[in-house]
């Protein structure tokens, strides 16, 4: 079964042609025998992003991310290798053949309790909806009605209604799922001396949160009553579902951009908002689910578009949490602008008494998010105040010498001054005059290069010019060097291995080694002419020398130790002998 599920992996890389797979999510742009791209795993303009049609494998010259065609799916979609091999055999009709394997038991016992979740959330979704539709949800109806949402758009989000806090674990135990699957897929919890389960979510309106991949992970409710509890709330995070690593309706953001692609993605707080802009026409939106956004969610927002809208309610100028929020999605390489919404509204507010035209209006008004730090600011103060004026320039100034451009500074100087109603030419010389922060003293840290450096970098030099068939290299049989890294030495076997196959394919490398770390470096030495030419060749030489020198000085080292542990004349003349002989060949190691 082993043998058989490794020829079908083959044969799933051979069916998905990987410039074809990577095509259908990057602009890729042939440039000689690759084709290349912006790289979707970190920011940058230039293309460093090559996809290697003729071997099947992608590197990124600029972050070193490389890998086949399943594990590039596994790192876009953020996905595990089983869901990445299953959405590649969709793509090409294949069918999965079951593998199992003891190495291999936790992952497959990870999948069935995943699957299991997914189904139970699944059941649950389809229970809220029926609910809603029940003739015993009127106040569920009422609401949406009073939120003027259509019949479509609540199908489109699938929303639904939880009628009492008994009938969902009641529905789910005779589905046939275990009390302990339920529970830890976080639809139900318990309560009370017995621990019995009751609806996580009992008597709310019911909000599915879905998954990029389209899977129901959790849910979000909002209550129907006046209560002491929270407005809203989250099912518990699960293996299934974590708030920081996901966003609401990326699922649907996901097919828009497959449809007719993005130009930007609308960033909101709640579902709500979501819901009412999406009904109005602007699909392209997305909820955070609260207001601390993290590294995960600005990544997973990148996928889709690097331009990000924040549209946050009118209050949302003054908190400095959420400020920082958005520099975590500057830090991630996204082009960020803030849409200012009217004091104490939200885009819903802004939807339902101006509709589509009164936010597209705000929408027009989108600020670089230095400009929007400089208007959190403002609100800070009152600027009819002579001493509060004096306070909320000195306090703009600090952001000002952000600025990335001198013409950038010089615009935000005159709205300040023209906020502040004091002249622009006092406020450059506040700027000029104004003490800058001191650097912490740090010892100077001197670039240094050990022979463990040099050795490692030698060492990679010799596999990459082997690994791509280089002429000058042909004859080097890297296996018999003495590599010590471990990967190195895979690498050496694999050519060598290769090499007696007639065909050496650098792809097949993935199957053997993470493609971070020592792989990642070999492949970068494949960019441009780094392995051609006189000095390539000249190169090659000196690091077989130093390797030689390497393995050299390390076994005098080893025979130093051995002379002085040594019991007996004998045993001393002949490692005598030995490092005598090891010596001569150090000053002529060629």
């Amino acid at each position: 079964m082993k043998q058989d599920y490794i020829e079908f992996i083959r044969l799933l890389k051979e069916k998905n042609d990987i410039v074809e797979v990577i095509g259908s999510y990057l602009r890729l742009e042939r440039k000689g025998s690759n084709y290349w791209a912006c790289c979707p795993f970190h920011h940058e303009k230039t293309p460093s992003f090559s996809v290697n049609a003729a071997d099947g494998y992608y590197h990124c010259f600029g972050c070193g991310a490389s890998g086949d065609v399943i594990r590039f799916v596994q790192e876009y979609e953020n996905v595990e290798f089983p869901q990445a091999v299953q959405m590649l055999a969709s793509r090409a009709k294949l069918e999965v053949p079951e593998y199992d394997d003891k190495a291999n038991e936790r992952a497959a016992e990870m999948k069935r309790k995943k699957d299991t979740l997914l189904k139970i959330m699944h059941a649950t979704a389809r229970f809220y909806l029926n609910n809603l539709y029940s003739g015993r949800a009127e106040k569920h109806l009422e609401y949406l009605a009073k939120r003027k949402l259509q019949p479509t758009t609540i199908k489109k989000f699938g929303l639904g209604a939880s009628l009492d806090y008994r009938t969902l674990p009641a529905y789910l135990l005779d589905s046939g799922f275990s009390q302990q699957d339920i529970l830890d897929s976080g639809a139900c919890m318990t309560s009370g001396e017995n621990s019995r389960l009751i609806d996580a979510q009992g008597g709310r309106l019911i909000f599915p949160i879905i998954n990029h991949m389209d899977e129901v992970i959790a849910f979000g409710g909002r209550v129907m009553e006046k209560t002491d509890f929270a407005k809203y709330k989250n099912t518990r995070e699960t293996l299934l579902f974590n708030k920081s690593k996901n966003l609401y309706n990326i699922n649907l953001v996901k097919k828009l951009k497959r449809a007719s692609g993005l130009d930007s993605v609308i960033m909101v707080e709640g579902y709500m908002d979501t819901i009412s802009l999406y009904q109005a026409g602007f699909q392209n939106v997305v909820a955070s689910m609260g207001t601390s956004l993290t590294k995960e969610q600005a990544r997973l927002a990148k996928r889709y578009s690097e331009n990000v809208m924040i549209s946050y309610d009118g209050d949302f100028a003054g908190q400095k949490a959420n400020l920082r929020g958005l520099e975590i999605l500057k830090e991630e390489g996204i082009r960020v602008r803030v849409v200012p919404m009217p004091e104490g509204l939200d885009p819903d507010d802004v939807i339902k008494t101006s509709g589509a035209d009164g936010y597209r209006a705000c929408l027009e008004k989108a600020m670089p998010l230095i400009d929007f730090r400089i208007l959190a600011v403002q609100r800070k103060y009152d600027l009819t105040k002579t001493d509060e004026r004096r306070d909320f320039v000195k306090e703009a100034l600090t952001v000002v010498r952000e600025a990335e451009s001198a013409t950038e500074r010089e615009e935000l100087l005159k709205k300040i001054a023209a906020t502040a109603e004091v002249s622009y030419s006092s406020v450059v010389r506040d700027l000029e005059n104004a003490p800058k922060e001191q650097p912490v003293a740090r010892a100077p840290v001197q670039p240094r290069e050990d022979n463990a450096d040099r050795t490692r970098k030698a060492a990679r030099f010799i596999l990459a010019a082997c690994l791509f068939d280089k002429p000058y290299a042909r004859s080097c049989q890297p296996e018999q060097l003495g590599f010590t890294d471990p990967d190195h030495r895979a690498i050496a076997e694999y050519i060598a291995e290769g090499r007696r196959n007639g065909k050496i394919r650098p792809s097949g490398l993935f199957d053997l080694l993470e493609p971070e770390g020592e792989l990642a470096e070999i492949l970068n030495l494949d960019f441009g002419d780094n392995l051609d030419g006189q000095n390539a060749e000249r190169y090659f030489r000196d690091s077989l020398t130093a390797l030689e020198r390497e393995r050299l000085n390390a076994e005098i080292a080893a025979c130093n130790t051995a002379y002085a542990n040594a019991d007996t004349m004998e045993e001393r003349r002949k490692i005598a002998l030995r490092l005598n002989e090891l010596t001569k060949k150090l000053k002529n190691p060629g």
